[in-house]
Formats: structure tokens, sequence, C-alpha cells
């Protein structure tokens, strides 16, 4: 496992659009053979700007000052994968953040980086009043060796309310134990749909090929979102085996569909969706202008620094720190 848990970032950029859309099945998409994806100029080795990476730095701790919870949480994942245990300071003072989805970011990222300093913190959100914070708690313990509370997950996986269930099933996934599908199987004819693609998501964490068979199905549902979700999660275990049904959806009509396809293929390791993100570069609205931003970090091309620092200085937070996030993971190849 390499320690991110990117979909969760998609989850909090899609969560109203979620909320209002899935409300039932919709008829699928005929699928139509794929047209080849945008050209792109060829690759060239650019060096690291450091002060471009000094200034996504900036922009990620301007963000967890934020006064929307959404973007400071945003801001915990960005530290998480752009600065590791560097952010762990951060990370433990975000563990008292008034808003629970805060919380349960930072509690995430404490598990994923294996924050023994953030032990004591955690033992006191196990008793969280939020239950999404206490499934991000104990994530975290069992992560730093504690496995006393991990037991509470299987109770956790049948409350009442979808994103407590979704969360953990994000967390079971992300434990990366096979004994965990015994879990996530019973969960999966949960009456919300999008729980539903995150049981199949973290099944497919586990290398379980029934939860990818799942993902695939939801790559061309009728909704967007449900097809983001999808085909970000397939993409999520890194294995080349579910390439051609990421590939497909580089064309996709819809744009944000498209470059949700580029970030997944950049995560198998292929550049192929750079023209898309190249396209997203001209699309006027702010939420594709983030998604442009998070493929150019997963594509990796180090010469997208350039549009990577016009994103930094949108008018919009959102996309800056998506553009920031994006900056911290470019490396020299």
């Amino acid at each position: 496992m390499n320690g991110k848990h990117r979909s969760a970032w998609l989850l909090l950029l899609l969560a109203a659009s979620l909320t209002a859309c899935n409300s039932g099945p919709k008829a699928q998409k005929i699928v139509k053979e794929p047209k080849p994806p945008p050209s792109y100029p060829a690759k060239q080795n650019v060096p690291i700007d450091q002060a471009l990476r000094d200034e996504a730095k900036r922009e990620i701790f301007t963000a967890l000052q934020s006064s929307d919870p959404v973007i400071r949480a945003n801001a915990i994942e960005a530290i998480q994968d752009g600065l590791g245990v560097e952010g762990s300071t951060q990370i433990i003072t975000a563990l008292g953040d008034p808003d629970p989805l805060v919380r349960f970011a930072a509690c995430m990222a404490a598990g994923t980086l294996r924050l023994s300093e953030a032990k004591p913190r955690l033992l006191e959100l196990a008793n969280d009043p939020n239950a999404s914070v206490r499934v991000g708690a104990r994530y975290a313990l069992h992560r730093l060796g504690d496995t006393h509370l991990s037991h509470d997950l299987e109770t956790l996986a049948a409350n009442p309310d979808p994103a407590v269930r979704g969360n953990t099933a994000l967390a079971l996934g992300l434990l990366g134990e096979p004994s965990a599908l015994r879990v996530l199987k019973g969960m999966t004819k949960d009456r919300s749909v999008l729980v539903r693609f995150q049981v199949a998501e973290a099944r497919w964490r586990l290398l379980d090929l029934d939860g990818a068979k799942d993902l695939i199905a939801g790559t061309v549902s009728g909704y967007p979102e449900d097809q983001m979700f999808c085909v970000l999660a397939l993409a999520e275990p890194r294995d080349k085996r579910v390439a051609q049904h990421i590939r497909g959806k580089l064309t996709d009509d819809d744009l944000s569909v498209a470059l949700i396809a580029a970030r997944g293929m950049g995560m198998l390791g292929s550049e192929i969706g750079y023209g898309v993100a190249i396209n997203g570069m001209k699309s006027s609205d702010p939420r594709q202008r983030a998604l442009t931003a998070l493929a150019f970090g997963d594509i990796g091309r180090t010469d997208a620094q350039e549009m990577l620092t016009k994103l930094l200085k949108d008018d919009q937070q959102n996309v800056r720190l998506a553009a920031a996030t994006a900056i911290l993971e470019l490396k020299t190849q």
C-alpha cells in the first residue's frame, strides 16, 4: 500500500453532488469504441523549482486556516501526500479541529503516516461524539499497532448514517488486511449507492476481483459522479489489469470524467492523459481546473510546472490547493 487514499479527496470535492444525484438506479450508457485521446507534446525533464515548492507549501498552510472545513480537510490530505511526516505538527493540531470532517481527515493522515506522537489524542478521539471520527481514530490506532478497538469497525459498518458506513469501508480497505473482506462482503447490498461503491473500492484495494467488477460497472453509470468515483477507485491499487477500462474514459464527453481518467492513467504509470489535462486548463469550471491540477500531479511530468504555476494563482482556493498538492508530488525522474 502506497499510503495514499486519494478517493477521499474526490469524495470531498463531490460530496454535495453525490448526495443530490445518487438517489436511485439509472439506465447505463451504451459503450462505444473509444476515440484516440488528445495528442500532447513530448516529455521534457524540467528541474524541480524549489521556490515553487515553497510557494505550494505556503498555500497548503494557508488553506488550513480556511473557514471552510472541506478546504481544511483537503489541506490535511495534501500535507499527508505532499509533506508526509514533515507536516506532523499540523496534522496533530487538526485532530482538535472543531469540525468532525477535519478531525476525521487528521485521524486518517495520522494513521497513514503512523504518527506515534498522535496516539494520546487518538485515544481521546476514539470516544468522539461523531461516529466517522471514531472510525478514523480506530484506523489510526490500528496502524500504530494498538488493535484493542479495531473490532468496533464491524459495528460501525452497520451505522445508520451512510457517511459513517462509507468511511468504515474506506478504513477497512486502507488497513490492507484480507480478513476485512468478511465485513466488506456483508456491506455489498447497502441501500446507499455511494456506500456500495466505497465497499467495492475497499474490496478492490484488497485485490478482490469482484470489487473491481462492481467498479467497472460503475464506470458506465448514467451519473458522471459515479463514473468519476469508480474510475479513480479502479486506479487506486495501481493494478494495470484495469487500464483499458480507465483509458476508455479519456475521451468521455464530460471533461470532468476525462480528467479523472487522465489522473487514473497517471496513477498506473501512463502519461496518455496529458493532453486531456492540457485541455482542462481552458475550463471555466473551478472544479475541473482542480481536477486538472490533480491529473498533472499524478501523471508526474515535471514540465507541467509552468501550468501548475498558473493554477497556483487561480482565484479559487480549491484550485490553488489542488495545484499545491500536485506540485509537491512532482519528482525528477
